[in-house]
């Protein structure tokens, strides 16, 4: 498990690396693979941890290297947040439908389950759209929205508005910047910055959240 672990992280320090890689190996095919991650990450409710930011990054720094066509990458991978999140909307549905609990489903905490609650407290139906930028809020947010039961149209209408600053921006700022000396020098630098900034939200909620216990104790 502990090698399983360091050769994990070591790929994800090194994405840009691997990526270029496998695009040097498998060619356009590398196109699904991109699809798959953003998909899975926003559509699968118990798989919120793969790097969906850092991905995106590098994925245009290498657009801009001509490794991927960026018009391609950018409506494929919009289609992928954008069906992704719907699907998870309608997992959610389905669960509020069902009444199950979801303590039960494997790999769903608890306490992921209210940060995005409380995402939902803070910002309203905008959270569609910020929970984009935060890991495991953005794979459990359009679950709690259906939870929550939002508007199937509503949804829609930020999700695809989410998707598109999220994707974006994300890719433009790939293509812009991901190939500036200093940025590519130092890409796993700038990858763990863009996953602090990615989980910095989620830790002001919890600080937040504890300073209100201490208060109410």
């Amino acid at each position: 498990m502990h090698e399983f672990l360091t050769l994990l992280s070591a790929w994800f320090l090194h994405l840009d690396v691997h990526l270029a890689e496998l695009v040097a190996s498998y060619g356009h095919w590398i196109y699904l693979l991109l699809f798959a991650v953003i998909f899975i990450e926003t559509g699968v409710v118990i798989m919120p941890f793969l790097p969906g930011d850092s991905l995106l990054f590098i994925a245009g720094a290498l657009a801009a290297k001509g490794l991927f066509d960026p018009w391609i990458l950018f409506f494929l991978l919009l289609t992928a947040a954008i069906t992704g999140d719907a699907l998870n909307f309608a997992i959610g549905t389905y669960v509020r439908r069902k009444a199950v609990d979801t303590s039960r489903i494997p790999f769903l905490k608890a306490e992921h389950i209210a940060l995005t609650q409380q995402f939902f407290e803070r910002h309203g139906g905008k959270t569609i759209i910020l929970a984009r930028f935060v890991p495991i809020v953005r794979t459990l947010a359009p679950f709690v929205a259906a939870l929550g039961s939002m508007p199937a149209r509503v949804f829609f209408m930020y999700n695809v508005v989410g998707g598109l600053v999220w994707v974006g921006s994300l890719l433009l700022a790939g293509y812009l910047f991901g190939n500036i000396p200093w940025v590519s020098n130092n890409l796993t630098i700038v990858v763990l910055g863009i996953v602090f900034l990615s989980i910095l939200p989620g830790i002001i909620a919890w600080l937040r959240s504890l300073g209100n216990r201490s208060s109410k104790a």
